[in-house]
């Protein structure tokens, strides 16, 4: 069916009369597999490689799945806002809307086997792991249906069985735990790589150094995303790198500039990148992309840049509108269609928090679990420490 959610479960279909009217008006359904080449708004630019070709292949069926999806996660986005500023979120939260064509596009060349791990701003990344609203929006509410059980909160979504080994609060972290994530899957024999994804802000840290140094060393699967969205919380990249390039910074070390707003962009790039480390060993992509909202709920995001560079981008590169002017010159669909699924995602953001304000927080009992290892957190007591007691419920 044209309209119906991806596997993940982002997005119920919609109704049999909106579904019916859109397959009937069109030349073909957008579950034919007719292909449609497209080209990437801009060039690749490459270190020490041959960039991949502008041509993209897709198909109808993945065009509207690219809608859809982007649609679910800026809304997503929005309601988080706004439940922040309701105080139903408490503590960090930092918001992907702009950035969605990252993990859309990724998705898009990868597949479930294939590891990604990533700092803090997780949310979409989760979803397109396959994680649901409802653990998402449970998460971020500290509830007990969420992702994490709702004791990670927004930097620690995770989803081991779709391979996504969370958020992280500590900057820069990630990308040696990614690295290690590459070296079992090279020690296993594996055709699957990791996506190691970290910001600008993080790309001076000694640590991703030193682990893509043992990368390339031991040729291990690794893709290290560096996701520049120009600001390291408040710091132009300009006034924090001498050297913003960031393909470049491996040095002995590939890299390729990608345009990071461009979801077609990403899967051509996501695509090279998984080839190439099978047999090579790792590889750097810096996605050029751009948050709208600020570094964290905590930051307006205008005080260090002007909000008609903002709506600039918005403007001039918004993944999603970038998307609708494929499909709307494709006759895939019409301006109303799409509008109408933009209501269905906006219904299907509010079902899911008002069954998340449903979830109860954890129960008191878990307060100290998963903190020691299962069979440790237990002391020695009496004069000669031979009787133990169990600290933990």
């Amino acid at each position: 069916m044209a309209l119906t959610r991806r596997s993940s479960g982002l997005l119920k279909p919609l109704s049999a009369a909106s579904s019916a009217s859109f397959l009937h008006r069109r030349p073909f359904s957008t579950d034919d597999t007719t292909t449609i080449t497209v080209e990437t708004s801009v060039p690749f630019t490459g270190h020490n490689c041959e960039p991949p070709s502008r041509s993209v292949d897709t198909t109808p069926k993945e065009l509207m799945k690219f809608f859809t999806d982007m649609a679910v996660m800026r809304r997503m986005e929005i309601a988080a806002d706004s439940l922040y500023k309701s105080k139903l979120i408490r503590g960090f939260c930092h918001l992907y809307d702009g950035q969605e064509a990252v993990s859309i596009g990724m998705e898009a060349a990868i597949t479930k086997q294939d590891c990604i791990i990533t700092a803090y701003r997780d949310h979409c990344l989760f979803l397109g792991r396959g994680g649901t609203l409802l653990e998402s929006f449970a998460e971020l509410m500290g509830r007990q249906a969420g992702c994490s059980n709702g004791k990670g909160g927004s930097m620690h979504f995770y989803k081991k069985e779709s391979c996504f080994f969370g958020g992280h609060g500590i900057v820069g972290a990630q990308v040696p735990l990614g690295c290690g994530l590459a070296f079992a899957q090279k020690y296993r024999k594996e055709d699957h790589v990791t996506f190691a994804m970290y910001g600008d802000g993080a790309a001076n840290q000694g640590q991703l150094f030193e682990a893509l140094n043992m990368a390339a060393l031991w040729d291990l699967p690794a893709i290290l995303v560096c996701e520049n969205n120009h600001y390291g919380m408040g710091t132009a990249e300009w006034r924090a790198a001498k050297s913003p390039a960031y393909y470049k910074r491996g040095d002995y070390v590939p890299g390729l500039k990608v345009d990071g707003m461009d979801a077609f962009a990403v899967k051509q790039a996501c695509k090279f990148a998984k080839e190439h480390v099978l047999k090579n060993g790792p590889i750097i992509l810096e996605m050029d992309t751009y948050r709208y909202h600020g570094h964290s709920m905590s930051d307006p995001g205008s005080t260090y840049r002007t909000r008609d560079e903002i709506s600039g981008v918005r403007q001039e590169r918004d993944p999603i509108e970038r998307i609708r002017k494929l499909i709307l010159a494709h006759d895939l669909a019409t301006e109303k269609e799409l509008k109408d699924i933009e209501k269905q995602v906006r219904k299907e953001v509010d079902d899911a928090i008002a069954q998340a304000k449903e979830s109860p927080m954890p129960a008191e009992s878990e307060l100290f679990t998963n903190v020691y290892r299962k069979g440790f957190g237990v002391e020695s007591f009496g004069a000669d420490r031979k009787e133990l007691r169990a600290t933990l419920p």
